[in-house]
């Protein structure tokens, strides 16, 4: 069985839940209420996006910056 190295994006929403996307797909998210949760639910989405639309379809990432915006 071949694998892939995905990346994927943690985030924490105001009620403490985690937000996991993988930005390799379009619409692929999924949240727990841990982060080891999180990352066994996105695992499952992005198997389902596998079976759907096949590694062909896998959008390029590039990369993760900061950026400063000022506000307020």
């Amino acid at each position: 069985m071949k694998k892939l190295h995905l990346p994927i994006i943690i985030e924490q929403d105001e009620d403490g839940y985690y937000i996991v996307s993988c930005p390799v797909f379009k619409g692929c998210h999924s949240y727990g209420k841990t982060i080891d949760e999180a990352i066994e639910n996105i695992k499952e989405v992005i198997e389902m996006c596998l079976e759907e639309e096949g590694i062909e379809s896998l959008n390029v990432f590039i990369g993760f910056r900061e950026l400063e915006v000022a506000y307020g």
